[in-house]
């Protein structure tokens, strides 16, 4: 018999699930390539599938030699959480202490909107790292701004002040190559795939080289902290018991219409999992909060098969329509 951990999740939960999904005929897992050496031990994609028609067809892969059936289970129902929504979408799911991974067109190329916030917070604090320095009260002003409510002048302070070529070595120290910086001052057109993102957050959550555990506790800290009308997205069906590290993104465009992103990390005392949503082509912002927040729930779900108390979907708020950021016209960018 298993002890649930203190999430309220328990292996014997998981295995149960599996042991019922076996029993009904429908182990559809994928297995996937192992972690690539070059990354943070997250599994890379099998190929890179960066076209838009591609993206609509793309499969959901999930992988799990502990837990096949769970695997199994998952890819089913992201897959039914997406059918018949406009929105394309790119998902990554993952789960080190179950052992379970899930990808979608993970490396499929976004605009970031302000979810590139969290790797400029990782910049900053690599080079106060790097320069053997706390960080200044400006610094810690701007980005308790940028993490808990979306402040775009304070984003475009610190890119300013990093620079290019610091970002750029920043993805560099943290393997995130598919990742291409905006033009110019514009972070929220950097592309971005759910395969970096994931790189992202597992440099958060688990020990690395790249940032310390002090930096890192406090990266985590200020996305458990982002207001109440920002914390919509990858959360809705998470466990009450779990602590939430969530940014968002959202911008609509010309073309392809509202960007909704959401990235987070899920946390308790002895382990965590993460779950990353890219989205386009979605009519409004609302339509993406409900696509983003239908796939999270079948996540949690099966990641969590014991679990009664969850996070509720997210209830319409006021501010939700009007764009996190401005960006004018160029011609010259997709």
């Amino acid at each position: 018999m298993c002890a649930p951990d203190s999430r309220g999740r328990s292996r014997h939960g998981l295995l149960l699930v599996t042991a019922v999904v076996v029993l009904l005929g429908s182990f559809i897992a994928v297995l996937a390539p192992a972690a690539s050496a070059a990354s943070p031990a997250v599994a890379s994609p099998a190929s890179a599938n960066p076209a838009v028609a591609s993206r609509a067809a793309a499969a959901v892969v999930c992988t799990s030699k502990s837990h096949p059936a769970v695997a199994a289970a998952l890819a089913r129902d992201i897959q039914a959480a997406r059918s018949g929504r406009s929105s394309t979408v790119a998902v990554w799911v993952d789960d080190p202490g179950a052992g379970i991974t899930c990808s979608l067109s993970g490396s499929s190329h976004f605009d970031s909107a302000s979810i590139v916030k969290v790797t400029i917070l990782g910049a900053v604090l690599r080079k106060a790292l790097d320069q053997h320095r706390y960080l200044t009260s400006t610094e810690a002003a701007q980005l308790r701004a940028m993490i808990t409510r979306s402040d775009n002048n304070a984003a475009s302070a610190l890119w300013a002040k990093l620079g290019r070529s610091y970002l750029q070595h920043f993805l560099n120290l943290a393997g995130m190559r598919q990742t291409v910086l905006g033009p110019g001052g514009y972070w929220g057109l950097t592309q971005v795939t759910a395969h970096d993102e994931t790189l992202l957050l597992r440099l958060l959550l688990t020990g690395n080289t790249v940032l310390s555990n002090n930096s890192r506790a406090y990266a985590l800290g200020l996305m458990a902290q982002v207001i109440s009308s920002q914390r919509w997205g990858v959360p809705a069906g998470a466990p009450r018991s779990v602590t939430v590290h969530v940014k968002n993104g959202w911008l609509p465009r010309a073309t392809h219409g509202w960007r909704i992103n959401s990235i987070g990390g899920f946390t308790w005392s002895n382990g965590w999992y993460s779950i990353v949503v890219l989205s386009m082509d979605n009519p409004t912002m609302s339509y993406g909060i409900t696509t983003v927040e239908a796939i999270a729930r079948v996540i949690h779900r099966n990641l969590n098969p014991s679990v009664k108390t969850v996070i509720a979907p997210s209830a319409p708020n006021p501010a939700w329509g009007t764009p996190d950021e401005l960006i004018p016209a160029l011609p010259a960018i997709p």
